[in-house]
């Protein structure tokens, strides 16, 4: 029953990660880096942060080796760089959908893991609330570089858009407003319980198989 167990493990984590990359594609366009307005930079730091830790956990602990995290934040980063080569091939820019930052978030798990001699306790806890804060800020610096946001948007428009998404006009809020402070905030209480069911979803899956 080995093989089948590993089979289901592996399968698990593809699925994750393709997921991972639809979400990216679906939730993380350039409209989230050109409106700057709170609630869709909130919306798409938890996606993204939850849906890195319940992969990368559940990797790290069926390897019971420090750095997996990373080496699947690596994967979740190469499926979306191939599939932006979909929006490439409709006419839009390369640019278009911008890759997030997960590799140093994942790096982080992957400190705390090995930091805490394998205590997955730890990795949950604290890994999952490194990897929260850590998400929302790493994507931000990388939204600094990406060219022209605001006029991408209004050049690219999705009339089918929801209100919250529309593209507007850069705002300047306080710091509790900022998108980066919520996005930090509601990610490390969330991903918390998510780490924790990327755990659960390990143990469960070697009961299943045993």
């Amino acid at each position: 029953m080995v093989w089948l167990r590993r089979t289901t493990h592996y399968l698990f984590i593809v699925v994750v990660a393709v997921n991972s990359t639809l979400l990216t594609i679906n939730a993380g366009d350039y409209i989230f880096y050109s409106d700057w307005a709170w609630i869709s930079f909130v919306v798409f730091s938890i996606s993204q942060s939850t849906m890195l830790v319940v992969g990368a956990i559940y990797y790290m602990l069926f390897t019971g080796v420090p750095g997996t995290a990373t080496y699947y934040a690596t994967i979740m980063t190469i499926y979306t760089w191939v599939a932006k080569g979909a929006w490439f091939a409709l006419g839009y820019p390369y640019d278009f959908v911008v890759t997030p930052v997960w590799i140093p978030s994942a790096m982080l798990l992957d400190l705390t893991y090995w930091a805490t001699r394998r205590n997955k306790h730890a990795a949950i806890i604290i890994g999952g609330t490194l990897v929260g804060l850590s998400l929302p800020i790493f994507n931000m610096i990388n939204l600094l570089l990406v060219r022209d946001p605001l006029e991408m948007a209004f050049k690219y428009p999705r009339p089918t858009l929801p209100p919250y998404m529309t593209p507007i006009e850069p705002q300047v809020g306080k710091f509790y407003n900022s998108p980066v402070a919520l996005g930090s905030g509601a990610g490390a209480v969330l991903s918390v319980p998510i780490a924790a069911l990327g755990a659960k979803l390990n143990t469960w899956t070697y009961r299943w198989m045993a």
